[in-house]
């Protein structure tokens, strides 16, 4: 499976906004389309925004051939349209009314104690991805790291864990299995966070290297493309789909622990689409 390069930059929120209105270099439009490539979900998000960008245009083509009224200055307008999409494009910080947070930073403070900082996200630190990956951290460190109880079921109860986790989140869960990754499911308990109950799940290697998984309603950020960090002791991705969030972290680097993120999020997707 592809991931992004090391040393490519990261596609942000303007990024793509500029692909839709045609408006990047080329250059920098080819890094895009490969990275649409390779992000099923995002290009599929990114597409929806192009059609209804054009079914709008085509529903206001009427109006857009009704005759200027007297006096109006078109030219200033249009420059002072230009002006203001050229000021959004230089101010990653300013959400798309569409939701778009593809492929933007997370990054983990030492110990997870900062939490998980998202560029290009209008939203307060303590709510949303941010908590949530601060929160995912939080229950790697302390039960990950566990040599003696890190879960309280184990592989053998797989089912009565997803009837129990389901059960006190009020929502249907599902449990990745990474067997063909070479990762075996150790087993899940029930944690608290900051924002309500939340599932974790703990993978292992031959190596004994662990990751987790963290499910959990959200209230904020409901439906966020997969999210990624960079830097810090630990490799962790994020996302949300149909109100439930998903916190993947490991001591794996990157190019390990994304491809495992995605093939997470593609087991869930299709068994709790059925």
């Amino acid at each position: 499976m592809n991931v992004d390069p090391p040393d490519a930059r990261p596609i942000l929120e303007e990024d793509l906004h500029a692909y839709v209105d045609g408006v990047l270099d080329p250059r920098r439009h080819d890094q895009v389309r490969a990275y649409l490539r390779q992000h099923a979900d995002v290009a599929h998000e990114v597409e929806a925004h192009a059609r209804h960008r054009r079914a709008l245009r085509e529903a206001l083509a009427p109006i857009a051939e009704e005759p200027l009224p007297p006096g109006l200055n078109l030219a200033r307008m249009v420059a002072e349209h230009d002006r203001q999409e050229a000021q959004a494009r230089r101010e990653p910080a300013r959400r798309w009314p569409w939701g778009m947070t593809a492929a933007l930073v997370l990054a983990l403070g030492v110990g997870g104690g900062a939490g998980w900082s998202l560029r290009g996200v209008q939203a307060p630190e303590g709510s949303g991805i941010f908590a949530l990956g601060r929160e995912a951290v939080r229950g790697y460190d302390v039960y990950a790291s566990d040599a003696t109880r890190p879960v309280e079921m184990g592989p053998s109860q797989r089912a009565e864990l997803v009837s129990w986790i389901s059960s006190r989140l009020g929502r249907q869960v599902a449990i990745p299995d990474l067997a063909a990754a070479g990762y075996g499911f150790v087993g899940g308990r029930l944690v608290m966070t900051e924002h309500g109950p939340a599932g974790l799940f703990i993978y292992q290697d031959a190596q004994a290297t662990r990751l987790s998984l963290m499910v959990r309603p959200m209230a904020v950020d409901q439906d966020t493309p997969t999210m990624k960090r960079i830097d810090g002791p630990h490799t962790g991705y994020a996302w949300a789909d149909r109100g439930l969030g998903y916190g993947v972290v490991g001591a794996n680097e990157a190019r390990v622990l994304h491809p495992l993120a995605d093939e997470m999020r593609r087991q869930i997707g299709e068994e709790l689409r059925g």
